[in-house]
């Protein structure tokens, strides 16, 4: 009965995992290739690397969310109780794949309006990669505290508690917000009317923070 719960559980994770997955590579694709006229030879990176932030970052507020959910009276099905740790391991290999990705791909040629004529990054843009950075750090922190005991159980009980959460959370939101403000305030500008991928992100994180703020412990 035990092997059978976990596999169910893990069955319904995996589920979780592919539909977001599905769902965000769809908008990337047909925000930026189909109406933003980025060429098909782009969605193998570039274009994969954006789809991936933003499965990162949803997988992410579901793991985050469920609980406080939970404590604010919403029914919540053990399915989803259960596949917290595998949503959210996924959420943290999807940003360290993002991590990597943006690396690689952060040039004047792919990311103009981060880089002055001088080749130096703009203001924004070095906002926008030290709070992506240090967001980075405290998911790693995170993450690992959950595989960690013994003399580390003081600094995990810190790293998992409320004021903690609260408080570093929103350099996610820092990041998304130096990416793309800009972008955000013109909608006339947006590819057929369809919202940018930070901006959908931007949104998806402050409706999560709500969600953490109000249920939880």
């Amino acid at each position: 009965m035990i092997m059978n719960g976990q596999s169910a559980s893990k069955g319904f994770s995996t589920k979780v995992i592919v539909v977001v997955f599905i769902v965000t590579l769809l908008y990337t694709v047909v925000r930026y290739n189909i109406f933003g006229g980025v060429a098909w030879k782009e969605l193998s990176f570039f274009i994969m690397n954006k789809a991936v932030s933003l499965n990162g970052i949803i997988l992410l507020i579901i793991t985050f969310s469920i609980s406080p959910l939970k404590n604010m009276g919403v029914k919540v099905s053990n399915p989803w109780l259960k596949s917290r740790k595998a949503l959210g391991m996924a959420g943290f290999i999807s940003i360290f794949i993002h991590m990597i990705m943006s690396l690689m791909l952060f040039t004047p040629a792919y990311y103009g309006k981060f880089f002055e004529a001088s080749g130096r990054m703009t203001l924004d843009a070095g906002l926008s990669m030290l709070t992506g950075v240090l967001a980075f750090i405290v998911l790693w922190f995170y993450n690992i505290s959950f595989y960690k005991s013994g003399k580390d159980k003081e600094i995990n009980k810190v790293i998992k508690s409320r004021g903690f959460l609260l408080l570093v959370m929103p350099l996610t939101a820092l990041h998304l917000l130096f990416m793309g403000y800009k972008g955000w305030m013109n909608p006339s500008g947006w590819n057929a009317g369809i919202p940018p991928i930070s901006l959908i992100a931007f949104v998806a994180f402050l409706i999560g923070y709500l969600i953490n703020l109000i249920g939880r412990k």
